[in-house]
């Protein structure tokens, strides 16, 4: 029986290593980060952003992120962010479905393509994310979410890590096995 136990303990430990992380930590622009010249519609063709995934975006000094409504992403206009940030690191957690929009508040790099349209997925979603100028359907209105951003160190935008409740579960199930062998 203990070593069934140990044996199924041994499976579950290896299965984790394989389960993809339940969110994702995006880099924006990848190795370029949030600069004036990277092509952000590019970046996002292709990436699925779900309810849970966060947004890093690495800058220098003369940058912000600020997060801003539909009508002020398309129209450039800077000074009604929703949030704002300009530490040279900004981390924005997706909490919400639909699209967010990010744009530099600095006058001009906006209009210079320093500008980010993100559609967010539930987090059982798999649809790609939207493109650089996203459009709102006729007669809705887009939703915005206010969000605080925070500073924090960060990997690679497509890095697999340990799913949190998978290891939880690993550790509870890994306990109750101890304590009925004894």
């Amino acid at each position: 029986m203990a070593s069934f136990n140990a044996g199924v303990v041994c499976a579950l430990l290896v299965l984790c290593m394989f389960v993809p992380s339940l969110a994702t930590v995006y880099t924006v622009g990848d190795t370029s980060g949030w600069a004036i010249g990277t092509d952000y519609s590019t970046w996002t063709s292709g990436k699925t952003f779900a309810v849970g995934d966060s947004l890093v975006f690495n800058y220098g000094g003369g940058h912000t992120v600020d997060e801003v409504s539909a009508s002020d992403y398309n129209s450039c206009t800077v000074g009604n962010s929703l949030s704002t940030d300009s530490s040279g690191t900004t981390t924005i957690p997706l909490k919400t479905a639909g699209t967010h929009y990010f744009i530099c508040g600095v006058v001009g790099h906006c209009g210079s393509g320093m500008k980010l349209a993100v559609t967010v997925g539930k987090a059982s979603e798999t649809a790609p994310s939207g493109t650089g100028t996203p459009s709102t359907p006729a007669g809705s209105t887009p939703t915005t979410t206010t969000t605080t951003p925070t500073t924090t160190s960060t990997h690679s935008s497509s890095g697999t890590t340990l799913s949190p409740i998978v290891a939880l579960f690993v550790m509870a199930w890994s306990t109750f096995s101890v304590l009925a062998l004894t």
